[in-house]
């Protein structure tokens, strides 16, 4: 389990290095989604069709999913923050390639570099927030590093997509460039030594999810309802333009919503979890589920989009923050290593939601690619459901036995 102990630094500076965290989370979600809603100006630059262009989410989940739990272990000695400083130079400078990159593939090998440096992010970020803190506020930190992803869907996509529309969609990678800068700068001035904690190598990483059965059920309903939501959400700008006749001002309008929504799915499920965890995640997912439903049914109308959108993002904001919350109580004791396991699962999930749903969308239509969202999160949904009285009732082994169910854990460990 993470147990941050006491820093000789200030609560100021412990407290601005949490802020730079969650700056530094901003910055590696909005790089990784910006060509959500740039998909058909970048396909049309650089002359692809709108479904190959999606391969700019696909490739960048495939490596950030497949190559984590390897770096982790790999780098298992290496000072946090030198490695989140290396991080944020490699977003920095892959940023700026692709701004500038004459044609797709230089596109796409940029992002798949870039994707293995998102990947150990997601493995040590959150983890670097809860030990720059004294123990009692490790829970604080851990909410307010990971609402990096609520400002990130609120603000930054939206901003990425509105500047597409002032400007182009290189100046907007451009931009991003430059604020990767400026967030590798702050960790520098900022985050203090974090020496690297509960080293685990490559063999004990993957042996992670067999040994323990509670682990291995919730990677299973991650990467299902994350392969549905990426499966649709990706072609969200060309489904609103095929069927409602969306203008790109309209489009950012509806990434603004979703963003709120998310915020606000966190927000609730922040208090919920502490009540439930599993209820939580059941129901979030079925309201993910509905949102995809509400879509096909009212899609094709600008408020049927604004609804199903807004409920799209309350319950993508609070199954995002169960699943982290199922993750840490089914394996507290190796957090960076579960963690590691838990965004192979993830990324390589959005990777092949990505990929599956440009199949669907250019040879089927971009309704179709919403249609596989709905089954993909349904299975996730009835996976949850046949499994909670299995995992209640199933033998486990020792260090199992003695960890709390998750619906009886707090949101997050605490020391």
């Amino acid at each position: 389990m993470v147990t941050p102990e006491e820093h000789p630094h200030t609560p100021l500076r412990s407290w601005l290095g949490v802020a730079v965290i969650t700056a530094s989370l901003f910055t590696f979600v909005t790089t990784e989604l910006m060509p959500v809603g740039l998909l058909t100006p970048v396909g049309r630059n650089l002359g692809v069709p709108v479904g190959v262009a999606g391969l700019m989410v696909t490739l960048y989940g495939l490596s950030a999913g497949l190559g984590v739990p390897f770096i982790t272990a790999w780098t298992r000695r290496v000072n946090r923050r030198v490695l989140l400083s290396v991080l944020l130079a490699i977003l920095a400078v892959g940023n700026l390639v692709t701004s500038v990159a004459p044609n797709f593939p230089l596109v796409l090998a940029t992002r798949l570099v870039m994707g293995f440096a998102n990947g150990v992010f997601w493995a040590i970020g959150v983890s670097m927030a809860m030990r720059l803190v004294p123990g009692r506020h490790a829970s604080r930190a851990a909410a307010i590093a990971l609402s990096g992803i609520s400002i990130a869907t609120v603000a930054g996509i939206p901003l990425g997509t509105f500047l597409e529309s002032l400007t182009s969609w290189r100046t907007t990678f451009l931009i991003w460039s430059g604020l990767s800068a400026l967030v590798f700068v702050a960790v520098a001035l900022v985050i203090p030594s974090l020496p690297s904690q509960n080293a685990v190598s490559v063999r004990e990483v993957f042996e992670l999810p067999v040994k323990n059965v509670r682990l291995r059920l919730v990677i299973i309903a991650v990467a299902l309802y994350v392969l549905g939501h990426f499966a649709a959400y990706t072609f969200i700008r060309p489904f609103a333009e095929h069927y409602a006749g969306a203008s790109p001002d309209f489009i950012t309008v509806l990434l603004v919503i979703y963003g709120a929504g998310g915020a606000c799915g966190n927000f609730i499920a922040g208090w919920a979890v502490a009540k439930n965890l599993r209820a939580t995640f059941v129901t979030a997912c079925s309201g993910l589920l509905a949102s995809l439903l509400v879509l096909q049914a009212t899609g094709h109308t600008r408020a049927g989009l604004i609804v199903s959108v807004a409920l799209w993002g309350v319950s993508f904001g609070a199954v995002n923050l169960c699943q982290i919350n199922l993750t840490l109580s089914a394996a507290p004791d190796t957090f960076e290593a579960a963690m590691s396991i838990n965004t192979l699962g993830y990324n390589t999930s959005i990777a092949l939601g990505a990929f599956f749903g440009g199949l669907f969308a250019d040879n089927f239509g971009v309704r179709s690619a919403v249609w596989l969202g709905v089954a993909l999160t349904a299975a996730s949904l009835v996976i949850t459901l046949g499994t909670t009285r299995r995992t209640r009732t199933t033998p486990t082994t020792t260090t199992e036995q003695n960890t709390p169910t998750p619906a009886e854990e707090p949101a997050y460990p605490s020391s």
